[in-house]
């Protein structure tokens, strides 16, 4: 049984900081690559960032690149999103996903977990 659980979430100032984890429970996990997604209120799911297997390729959405840093320790079947510079357009739930691949779309990961809520107040 796969089981991604996110922490971290919080109520921040605009321009504050926050880590994002993502503790995984699920077989091989070196083997996928992770993901994080968000869902700002009133709107559809969102690619936040990705990374591969190894932790040698990263990928931003536009709307956080040079403010977002994703990490993963494979020794700890974790994944850190590291988001700076908090805007309150950054207000979501955040999601860690698992899949195969890095890619930007939800439909490439077969694992989620419920989410942590992040409230940026201006």
């Amino acid at each position: 049984q796969v089981r991604l659980v996110e922490s971290g979430g919080g109520l921040v100032q605009a321009g504050g900081s926050l880590r994002l984890s993502c503790a995984a429970s699920m077989r091989q996990f070196s083997t996928y690559a992770m993901a994080w997604f968000r869902q700002p209120p009133g709107k559809e799911r969102e690619f936040v960032s990705a990374v591969s297997w190894s932790g040698g390729s990263t990928f931003y959405a536009d709307t956080v690149k040079g403010r977002a840093a994703i990490s993963r320790d494979n020794a700890k079947d974790t994944v850190l999103l590291q988001l700076n510079s908090l805007k309150p357009e950054d207000t979501a739930v955040y999601y860690c996903a698992a899949g195969n691949r890095p890619t930007t779309t939800q439909s490439g990961y077969d694992y989620w977990g419920q989410g942590t809520q992040v409230v940026v107040s201006s």
